[in-house]
């Protein structure tokens, strides 16, 4: 199991050295203290042709470590590999101005989220995530709730869960150190102008199933080192 850090992102973070690779992608120097499978070494988003292509480089194994199973949804653990952007909530089918939007892939082996009720529990897979901050939280961060009664707007392949959250059918690979999402652009326009960054953490649903329902744990590292977003999309070269 990946040892856990302090759970303020940016407290954690702002002590890793952080190296641009280019105008446009994020690198951090490695980490010993770092679990290797999250030890963020590169991230980037590139635009090719009609794709956007999600992509997270780690100094060990991508994927290689998976939460244990409990048996129970309450408490359950999830990992997730992530690229915070400047996109709007707007952008993927939510309300506006709803919150951080985020893409995550994901692996939770005690519950499916899967869109129309299909099965995801055994198989990393993507996510949008709309995030706040939240002081209950141990890593500060939540993915939003959906109030009880109320409906608000929500993209086609939403779960039916109570949070803002997404889950579209994205071609997603894991390969040696590599996390790849690839991403119809006609699906996210705005892409196009966004900004990123990279974060490996670990999320656990309320054990008492209250608001907030999915927080943030841990935060294993953070691309940048302040979440300030540093990464620009631009054209694969």
């Amino acid at each position: 199991m990946p040892r856990p850090v302090l759970p303020a992102a940016i407290a954690i973070a702002a002590m890793m050295l952080v190296v641009p690779a280019s105008a446009h992608s994020i690198t951090a120097a490695p980490s010993d203290a770092i679990h290797a499978s999250f030890d963020i070494i590169e991230t980037n988003i590139v635009s090719k042709g009609d794709t956007a292509i999600f992509t997270t480089r780690v100094r060990g194994e991508a994927g290689a470590e998976k939460p244990a199973a409990t048996g129970k949804f309450e408490g359950a653990g999830v990992y997730a590999y992530v690229w915070p952007t400047s996109l709007d909530s707007g952008d993927i089918g939510f309300e506006a101005k709803q919150g951080i939007v985020a893409l995550a892939v994901t692996f939770h082996p005690d519950f499916d989220d899967a869109a129309n009720g299909g099965a995801n529990r055994d198989v990393w897979h993507p996510h949008w995530v709309v995030l706040s901050e939240d002081a209950a939280c141990p890593g500060g961060l939540k993915v939003n709730d959906i109030p009880e009664g109320t409906t608000p707007k929500v993209p086609p392949t939403w779960p039916g869960v109570p949070l803002l959250i997404d889950s579209p059918d994205y071609p997603t690979a894991l390969s040696g150190d590599t996390v790849e999402v690839s991403i119809p652009i006609k699906f996210i326009g705005a892409i196009a102008d966004a900004s990123f960054d990279g974060v490996t953490a670990g999320l656990r649903i309320n054990a008492n199933l209250h608001a907030p329902l999915l927080c943030v744990d841990n935060v294993f590292k953070v691309a940048s080192g302040d979440l300030s977003l540093p990464g620009k999309v631009a054209p694969a070269q």
